[in-house]
């Protein structure tokens, strides 16, 4: 099984639209089930993106096989084209350096507010609180799509949802192989 974990309406809807599921709750969560996959938007921030996970954690109960990932938009510096798909291969979050994947060389920043300032390379608010609750589980992963270069004023909702649909099939190519 396939646990999503995605801090937006707008990007679950991506999904939505792609493989139909059904609409449910998870505690104080929305939740999307289908066949192959159980989505859980979390809403912004990492206490949000930890709780939402572990919510889902507790409620399926899930085996060590199950497949973990954090999909969702991030900000970029101009190394980065908009649209880019990026699997995160390590986080900094308050100056500490937490390794998912050694061999995947992008780092993202995870900060607890909007980063309007071309200060990292890659940065996000939800990456380490969904780290921190799957830290049981091996197969976990967090790809996330330029969205901007630290301009948050410029994201849309309907952007970010084409964003996430635009990877949807390379992203699941990859969890899946």
């Amino acid at each position: 099984m396939l646990y999503i974990v995605i801090a937006l309406k707008s990007e679950a809807q991506a999904f939505v639209d792609k493989y139909k599921p059904t609409k449910a709750k998870c505690g104080d969560f929305t939740l999307f089930e289908g066949n192959r996959l159980k989505l859980i938007v979390s809403g912004i921030g990492i206490d949000n993106a930890r709780n939402a996970t572990v919510a889902m954690i507790e409620h399926f109960k899930p085996q060590k096989r199950d497949i973990f990932i954090n999909i969702g938009i991030c900000g970029a510096n101009k190394k980065h084209k908009i649209g880019k798909l990026l699997k995160i291969g390590s986080i900094i979050y308050e100056d500490k350096k937490y390794i998912i994947d050694e061999d995947i060389l992008n780092t993202l920043t995870c900060k607890e507010s909007e980063v309007s300032q071309d200060l990292y390379e890659i940065a996000d608010m939800e990456s380490f609180g969904f780290f921190t609750a799957t830290k049981e589980f091996k197969n976990r992963y967090i790809y996330k799509v330029v969205s901007d270069h630290f301009e948050p004023s410029k994201v849309t909702k309907e952007g970010s949802k084409k964003l996430i649909f635009s990877v949807i099939d390379e992203i699941m190519r990859e969890v899946e192989a």
